[in-house]
């Protein structure tokens, strides 16, 4: 009987914990990790490995957690899903790891902040364009100013190759991040 109780007192101590915001920050970033890393490799089989640079699968996961976790956690999702993405099948290459690294985390803070003010779309439209204009300032430096390596980076080339998953973005992450948001009662 008492170890009943026991039991009891602990599963009500786990919901407890469960509906903490905080642990929902915790446990939502390290879903959306996961998901960075996963959804990629899934395009990846499904579509090809170029179909990382046409569907922008690792973005997703990203644009997601700044919508409902802010710019700390979508940033945690960026690095986690680019550096495991990296260990554990080789993409996206070291030369391009950085960049993308960078990229995301632009897109981390931009959409977290631009939330702050306008609505999912508008935040999301506004960051898809002023994250690729910021984007391509940082790759000028970085290329011509800096004189790193580069591993033939076009951003207007990226963007036409990458409209399929622009469009995905804008259709569906306000959308997953809506539901998510309603059903973790956040805003609680």
């Amino acid at each position: 009987m008492i170890e009943k109780v026991e039991t009891i007192k602990k599963q009500k101590s786990l919901g407890e914990i469960l509906s903490n915001k905080k642990a929902k920050y915790i446990v939502g970033t390290l879903l959306l990790s996961g998901i960075g890393i996963a959804l990629p490799r899934v395009f990846h089989v499904l579509a090809g490995t170029s179909s990382g640079a046409t569907f922008l699968p690792m973005h997703i996961a990203v644009l997601i957690a700044a919508l409902v976790f802010g710019a700390t956690s979508a940033s945690i999702v960026g690095g986690a899903s680019i550096i495991f993405s990296y260990l554990s099948a080789g993409m996206p290459t070291i030369e391009r790891l950085p960049y993308m690294l960078i990229e995301l985390i632009i897109y981390a803070i931009l959409l977290s902040v631009f939330n702050k003010k306008f609505n999912s779309y508008i935040s999301l439209l506004a960051t898809i364009i002023v994250g690729r204009v910021i984007y391509s300032a940082i790759l000028f430096i970085a290329i011509n100013i800096f004189e790193l390596p580069t591993y033939g980076i076009s951003v207007i080339q990226s963007i036409i190759t990458g409209l399929p998953g622009i469009v995905i973005q804008l259709a569906c992450v306000p959308i997953i991040a809506r539901v998510i948001r309603k059903g973790i009662n956040l805003d609680d």
